[in-house]
């Protein structure tokens, strides 16, 4: 088939490597070049980066507005079978995909977890799966007809940064058997149940604290579920750090919750009893490091406490 790739997050990668290798793309979408890193470079997305070193003879654009008449034209006039779109980062108007096969898919199991933050909100909420659903394109974000979907385990000790990984590995078997049903016309549109609908928020460093009160199983969902952004924050002393990364321990504790309850494998306790280790922690303008370094650095020890929430920074 002849496909129109618009995209921009490394989550598009895998399946865009897997469209070029089994499709011809005529044509990519991307969001302008940003500047990042500490000397302000401008960058290209994932996808543009990608597409640069292995697609140079496809035309690509990266516009600040996809549905001005310019831009939504030229898109039109790429020769496509159908145009499979994953993390782009913006909207897409109806006249700009009228008439067109356009597909997309999204990082869980629609109607669950619509929004910004699909995966990092099912690893928060504690849900034991998720998955990718493939959809069309609606008026409304991620209210489109389901076209196929599939499932995945989230492990206590999973991060939404590992999570992502396994998912846009899991994405273009999903796409290419999508697009093979469009060839022998036989896919089949779900239409989503809206009584079962939840809402992924845009995540922002103020959701990057803990509340060590609330059960053992939550705590470490909040942990994992934050990294690698906006990252769980911590008090400690007289610093605040970062938990990057933790897993279910099978310590019980009556200690107050954020106790540590052994300094040798940094488990705190929580508010229902039991516990959870921390894997990963990183100190301020230090590099993140097992907790056994930073324990072993900073002589931790049994019954020091854990604050779920920031120290102000001295006047």
């Amino acid at each position: 088939m002849n496909v129109v790739f618009l995209g921009s997050g490394a989550f598009g990668v895998p399946t865009l490597q897997r469209l070029a290798r089994d499709h011809t793309i005529t044509g990519i979408v991307t969001q302008p070049d940003r500047k990042a890193g500490r000397g302000g470079k401008l960058t290209a997305t994932p996808i543009g980066q990608w597409a640069a070193e292995h697609l140079p003879d496809v035309p690509i654009i990266k516009p600040e507005k996809i549905n001005t008449d310019e831009h939504r034209d030229l898109v039109r006039s790429w020769n496509a079978d159908a145009w499979v779109v994953i993390a782009y980062g913006q909207y897409l108007g109806q006249k700009l995909i009228a008439d067109r096969f356009a597909i997309n898919l999204h990082a869980s199991l629609l109607p669950r977890w619509r929004g910004a933050s699909p995966i990092n909100s099912a690893i928060v909420a504690g849900d034991p799966i998720t998955g990718n659903s493939v959809i069309t394109i609606d008026k409304e974000m991620d209210a489109g007809a389901v076209l196929a979907q599939s499932t995945r385990t989230i492990e206590p000790d999973m991060t939404a940064a590992m999570l992502h990984d396994k998912l846009s590995h899991d994405g273009p078997d999903l796409i290419a058997q999508v697009l093979e049903q469009r060839l022998n016309n036989t896919v089949e549109y779900l239409t989503q149940d809206p009584t079962k609908v939840t809402i992924a928020s845009k995540m922002s460093k103020a959701d990057g604290v803990v509340n060590f009160n609330l059960p053992a199983r939550l705590v470490n969902a909040r942990i994992n579920g934050l990294n690698p952004w906006p990252s769980i924050t911590a008090g400690f002393r007289d610093e605040t750090i970062k938990i990057n990364h933790s897993k279910p321990s099978d310590l019980q504790s009556q200690e107050p919750p954020g106790t540590i309850i052994d300094a040798d494998q940094g488990v705190i306790s929580c508010g229902d009893g039991l516990s959870v280790q921390l894997l990963m922690v990183q100190p301020p303008n230090k590099r993140a490091m097992d907790w056994k370094a930073f324990a072993n650095g900073r002589t931790v020890k049994a019954g020091e406490q854990l604050n779920g929430t920031l120290i102000p920074k001295s006047s």
